[in-house]
């Protein structure tokens, strides 16, 4: 069933920025990222320097077929140099700016998977001290199949869990990834009647 409720509510006063950017260079650029070093003025007035890793909006989706079984990925993730298990996720192509379409082809492509109701749940900041990434979570439901279409960098496993063995592995440890784990914990949340938050898209 597709369900949803009122949009977050945001602080009424926002604090004011203590950082001022006097200047900005790229270090270092690739397809998927790219490196600026900012010469800033700290909140304390002194002058200093700030590396940011500018990355594209990302999504994450949280996929519940009619068994009550969540859908899940496993690849080796390079970075940290060990197997992840997490919830389908991707980032979004130069210029896209609708964040549903980008969670469709994901949810397809890594997994597998359709879904003919989709929820949005929030976003949330991926390392926001060092990064800008922000990451749209999802719930879909009304799943059928369709064709996989992984990248050449991803080799990737896909299981399927029943929900409450997925947040057996968030709490001890086997899920770390931590949009998987934010989006995981908020659909628990509202299913025991924790504020919904999300809006209803198709």
């Amino acid at each position: 069933m597709c369900s949803g409720g009122s949009a977050a509510k945001q602080p009424k006063q926002v604090p004011r920025n203590p950082w001022k950017t006097t200047s900005s260079r790229t270090v270092y650029q690739n397809h998927w990222v790219r490196v600026r070093e900012d010469e800033v003025i700290r909140p304390d007035g002194g002058p200093g320097i700030y590396g940011v890793i500018e990355i594209r909006p990302s999504v994450g989706v949280v996929a519940i077929n009619e068994r009550d079984e969540v859908v899940l990925v496993g690849q080796w993730r390079y970075s940290v140099n060990r197997y992840s298990w997490e919830i389908p996720r991707g980032g979004s192509h130069p210029d896209e700016t609708n964040m549903l379409e980008v969670a469709k082809r994901e949810l397809a492509e890594e997994a597998g998977v359709l879904a003919g109701c989709w929820q949005r749940l929030c976003s949330v900041d991926n390392c926001n001290g060092v990064a800008d990434d922000t990451q749209t979570l999802y719930l879909a439901t009304d799943l059928s199949s369709t064709a996989m279409q992984h990248d050449p960098e991803e080799e990737i496993a896909v299981q399927w869990q029943p929900f409450d063995e997925a947040l057996r592995m968030v709490l001890d440890g086997r899920i770390t990834e931590v949009c998987s784990v934010a989006a995981l914990l908020r659909v628990a949340l509202m299913r025991k009647g924790g504020h919904p938050d999300g809006l209803v898209e198709r």
